[in-house]
C-alpha cells in the first residue's frame, strides 16, 4: 500500500512532517488496530446513509463498501501493512481504500470526524468485551453450581478471620461465590445497557451541517439510539470505566476465590486437589505441587485494578471535548480486558478440575471447637439462659476442652455440669458437626435442604 510520508492526511496546514519523536509519541497505529473490524463496520454503516440521504453518490457509496470489504479482509489474511506515519486505524483504513477506489474514498469522511468515528469503534469494541465477560460469568457460575450440587451436604470448616467459626456446607461455601459473580452479571448486563447509544455524527464535536440520519446509523451499528449531545459523544469514555470498574470488582472476586483455591490445595489444609491442568512442580523439591495458575488470577488482578485508576486519572482533568490525552483510554481497557477474559477462562478450567476432598473438609469441621455457637444456642433454648450467660457458659467449656486436648462433644456431662448445673444428655444432640448445619435452615442458611434451594434458584435464572 502507498505510505503517504511526505503529506500528511490532514495535512495542508502544515507544511512540515513531524520528526521521529513526535511521531512516536503521536501514533497510535501499534494498539488501535485492534479496532480494524469496528472502524470497517462503522465506515460501512456511514457510507450507507451518506447514500440514502443523497449525500454521496449510490455509485460512490458501493465502491467505498466494496473497498472496505477488501480492506477488511486484507487485514484478517495478515496482508495489509501498517504505518506509524498515518497515525491510526482510521487514516491507515482510509489510505489503503484511497490506493484501491481513488477519488470515492475522500468522500467516506463526509459528515464525521476522527473524534466520533474513534468514540464509535471504541464503543462497539467494548460492548463485544461486554458480551465476551457475560459469557465467562456464566461459564464460572455454571462450573461453581455442578460443584456446589455434587457436595450440596459435605460438612467443612466456616471461618471467620481464618479462625474455625462455624460448620457450613462446601456447597454454601461455593454458592457464595456464585452471588459475587451474580452481581458481577448484574453490573455487566447493566453497564452494557447505559453505553449502548451510538457517537457516530457527532462529528468533531459540534454535529454537522449535512443532512445525516443518526438513527440510521446507531440501528446499523446494534445502537439502541444515538447519543443525544454532540459535545458529550465524542468526549465521553464512562463506558469505558464502567467496564473497567465492573472488571476490577469481578477481578476482586476471582482474586479471593484464588486466594482460598491456594490455601486449600496445602498440605496444611488439603481441602481441594487440583488437577495436573492447572498446578505445576518444582525445580528441585519433587514433592511439590503449585497452585500456580490460582496464584497467577490473583496477580493479574492488579493489572485491572491499575488500568481502572490509570484512565481515571487521565479522564478526571480533560476540559469538553475531546484532548489527545484520550488516545491513551485503549491500552489500558485492552490490556485489561485480554487480563480478565484469561483469568475467568482459568477459573472455568479450575474449578471444573478440582476434587474436593470430603474427609479432609469433614475432619476440619470437627476441630477447632466450630459447635461452640450451638452449644450457646441450646443453653438459651432449653434452659432459658440469657445469651450473654450462654456464651460465658460455653466460653469456660471452650476453655476445659482445650486444656484437655479434645473438642466439645469429647467432655463427658459431669464435666459439662461443673460450668452449669442444669446442662442434660441432650446437649450432645447439638455437637454434632451434621446436626450443626441441618439446624440453619433460615433462608440463605447453610442447611442441605437450603443450598439445593438456592442451586435450583440459579439454575433457573440461567435459564
Amino acid at each position: 500500500m502507498t505510505d503517504t510520508t511526505s503529506n500528511q492526511m490532514w495535512g495542508g496546514r502544515f507544511s512540515a512532517g513531524p520528526d521521529a519523536i513526535m511521531e512516536a509519541i503521536n501514533a497510535s497505529i501499534g494498539f488501535d488496530k485492534r479496532l480494524a473490524a469496528q472502524d470497517i463496520a462503522g465506515s460501512r454503516a456511514h457510507a450507507a446513509m451518506l447514500a440514502a440521504q443523497d449525500i454521496v453518490t449510490d455509485s460512490d457509496a458501493r465502491a467505498i463498501l466494496e473497498g472496505l470489504e477488501q480492506v477488511l479482509a486484507e487485514i484478517n489474511d495478515g496482508s495489509f501493512t501498517f504505518s506509524t506515519r498515518l497515525e491510526d486505524i482510521h487514516m491507515n483504513i482510509e489510505a489503503r481504500l484511497k490506493d484501491m477506489i481513488g477519488e470515492p474514498a475522500g468522500r467516506l469522511h463526509t459528515a464525521r470526524s476522527r473524534n466520533d468515528q474513534v468514540a464509535t469503534d471504541f464503543k462497539l469494541w467494548v460492548r463485544d468485551q461486554f458480551d465476551a465477560f457475560e459469557s465467562g460469568l456464566i461459564a464460572l457460575i455454571k462450573a461453581l453450581l455442578a460443584q456446589a450440587l455434587a457436595g450440596f451436604d459435605w460438612v467443612m470448616p466456616g471461618f471467620t478471620h481464618l479462625q474455625t467459626a462455624q460448620p457450613v456446607t462446601w456447597g454454601h461455601h461455593l454458592m457464595a461465590y456464585v452471588e459475587m459473580l451474580g452481581r458481577d452479571l448484574s453490573r455487566v448486563r447493566d453497564a452494557r445497557k447505559r453505553m449502548n447509544e451510538c457517537p457516530l455524527g457527532a462529528a468533531a464535536l459540534a454535529g454537522t451541517s449535512f443532512p445525516i440520519d443518526r438513527h440510521m446509523t446507531a440501528a446499523a451499528l446494534g445502537f439502541d439510539q444515538p447519543a443525544a449531545n454532540s459535545l458529550d459523544a465524542v468526549s465521553d469514555r464512562d463506558f469505558a470505566l464502567d467496564f473497567l470498574s465492573c472488571a476490577s470488582i469481578c477481578a476482586m472476586h476471582l482474586s479471593r476465590f484464588a486466594e482460598e483455591l491456594v490455601i486449600w490445595s496445602s498440605a496444611q489444609f488439603r481441602f481441594v486437589r487440583m488437577s495436573d491442568r492447572w498446578s505445576t512442580g518444582s525445580s528441585i523439591m519433587p514433592q511439590k505441587r503449585n497452585p500456580d495458575a490460582a496464584e497467577l488470577v490473583r496477580a493479574k488482578i492488579g493489572r485491572i485494578f491499575g488500568a481502572n485508576v490509570a484512565l481515571m486519572t487521565i479522564m478526571k482533568g480533560l476540559p469538553l471535548a475531546y484532548s489527545k490525552d484520550m488516545q491513551e483510554d485503549k491500552e489500558q481497557v485492552f490490556d485489561a480486558a485480554d487480563n480478565l477474559m484469561l483469568a475467568l477462562a482459568a477459573m472455568v478450567g479450575m474449578v471444573g478440575d478440582m476434587t474436593a476432598d470430603r474427609t479432609a473438609l469433614h475432619g476440619a469441621a470437627n476441630s477447632g471447637f466450630a459447635t461452640a455457637t450451638d452449644l450457646a444456642d441450646w443453653l438459651v433454648r432449653a434452659l432459658g439462659l440469657p445469651f450473654r450467660e450462654a456464651h460465658h457458659v460455653t466460653g469456660a467449656l471452650v476453655a476445659m476442652a482445650e486444656g484437655q486436648g479434645c473438642d466439645l462433644q469429647d467432655l463427658t456431662l459431669e464435666q459439662m455440669q461443673t460450668a452449669h448445673g442444669e446442662i442434660t444428655a441432650a446437649v450432645f444432640d447439638v455437637l454434632g458437626v451434621e446436626q450443626s448445619v441441618a439446624s440453619r435452615t433460615s433462608y440463605g442458611g447453610t442447611a442441605p435442604a437450603q443450598v439445593l434451594v438456592q442451586i435450583r434458584r440459579w439454575e433457573a435464572i440461567l435459564k
